[in-house]
């Protein structure tokens, strides 16, 4: 599976942006999806998953509320809805895939098989 993240870009703080990442291959559907970001001097942490119907959805808690996570099966697209865009939301973002053998968006971040390059958001104060 091969991943292309974009829709990052500078917004402002309150503001929105949707980040999408589009998969090669047929088998998308067999994959649960995650967003992972990583600031400067920070360690990648998680931000969302969602499972491989998209039935299960989970996020962290710094974004509960703020941030959607969905998917399209047909388009092999996973998204990830931002809105009231935080300065500490800065990072790049990453999205990344795990055979879901579960049908679960629970799996711990060093399970996640394929990852994509990464975008970039900017939130300015």
């Amino acid at each position: 599976v091969q991943l292309q993240a974009s829709g990052g870009g500078l917004v402002q703080a309150g503001g929105s942006l949707r980040l999408s990442c589009a998969a090669s291959g047929r088998t998308f559907s067999s994959y649960a999806m995650g967003w992972f970001r990583q600031a400067p001097g920070k360690e990648r942490e998680f931000v969302a998953a969602i499972s491989r119907g998209g039935t299960s959805t989970f996020y962290a808690d710094s974004v509960k509320g703020r941030f959607t996570i969905s998917r399209d099966n047909a388009k092999n697209t996973v998204y990830l809805q931002m809105t009231s865009l935080k300065p500490e939301d800065t990072a790049v973002y990453y999205c990344a895939a795990v055979r879901d053998l579960f049908d679960s968006s629970r799996y711990p971040q060093n399970a996640y098989d394929y990852w994509g390059q990464g975008t970039l958001v900017t939130v300015s104060s």
